[in-house]
């Protein structure tokens, strides 16, 4: 019963342009939770209680969020359906501070893949293709991973899949584009009918928590951590590097500044230039040149 509603609510949000990736498991976990207590209708105390057992504040709160706006969906069909209170694991702040892998964390990430075993095999050579892609193009990991291999175009790699339900075109560097030729040789000898660009150890399209995986041993295998009790280096802070590298090198003057902001907005796919400001605070060099500059106007009388 509540795996088929489920379905159903998942379904009808995404006729209107979700993707609901995670509360599709969020749900599904709960529905069958549920069901196994012998409840055919969300009950609060049940889903307080199944939320409450995840392992991190954070993922309290989104799983009994993810529970409440289904709750209320369905209630609306049924008032047997109970709505549970979003106040009982109140919303964590966003982590202000990502990691920012440096040039030489980069080469060392790129150089651990071959601990992965196999040296010189098809698994190394995706897994170093996909990490050189991600520091190359700041794409997000989803949207690496959802590539076909028709995505590839002479203007540039096509991106379908996005997080807002855009498409857009992020063009590549001649390095980037030879690098992606390379593991394309490679791939067009494997054969395989699916049309997915990265493929996991088993021919299929590499997702996205697998990959997970194989990037936390690749960090380690390169000695890039943070102590214990820590969040640790992921492989989404791979398009936060991007963007304070791309930041760093924004030109002088106050109109080139926002040129570059916007078109770096366009490229990272952001759905509002406010989000690419978001990476200001992570961007030390930056910010003393900005307050360097503010200091310097204000010494000569500027007045703005």
């Amino acid at each position: 019963m509540l795996k088929l509603l489920v379905t159903e609510y998942l379904d009808t949000r995404r006729a209107l342009g979700f993707e609901l990736y995670d509360p599709e498991r969020v749900l599904y976990a709960f529905a069958e939770y549920a069901t196994a207590r012998g409840e055919a209708h969300v009950r609060a105390a049940t889903a307080i209680e199944w939320a409450g057992s995840a392992n991190t504040a954070g993922q309290r709160s989104r799983r009994l969020h993810a529970i409440a706006l289904f709750a209320r969906h369905v209630r609306a069909e049924d008032v047997r359906h109970e709505v549970p209170s979003n106040k009982v694991f109140p919303r964590v702040p966003r982590q202000l501070m990502p990691y920012i892998y440096s040039p030489e964390e980069s080469r060392r990430l790129i150089e651990a893949v071959g601990t992965l075993g196999m040296p010189g095999s098809m698994r190394e050579l995706t897994a170093q293709t996909v990490i050189a892609l991600l520091f190359a193009t700041g794409l997000r990991i989803s949207e690496a991973l959802a590539l076909d291999l028709d995505d590839i175009t002479p203007e540039g790699l096509l991106i379908r899949r996005t997080k807002f339900n855009k498409t857009r075109l992020v063009p590549l560097h001649e390095t980037a584009r030879a690098g992606l030729e390379r593991y394309l040789e490679r791939r067009r000898t494997l054969g395989r009918s699916t049309k997915a660009l990265f493929l996991n150890w088993h021919g299929k399209r590499f997702g996205q928590r697998g990959f997970g995986m194989v990037f936390r041993r690749i960090c380690k295998a390169a000695g890039i951590e943070r102590p214990t009790g820590e969040q640790q280096p992921r492989v989404h802070d791979v398009r936060h590097t991007f963007a304070v590298r791309a930041l760093e090198s924004c030109p002088d003057g106050r109109d080139r500044v926002a040129q570059h902001m916007i078109a770096l907005t366009t490229y990272l796919g952001h759905k509002h230039v406010t989000d690419t400001y978001w990476y200001l605070q992570a961007t030390p060099r930056l910010m003393r040149d900005i307050a360097d500059r503010v200091r310097d106007a204000r010494a000569h009388g500027g007045g703005r």
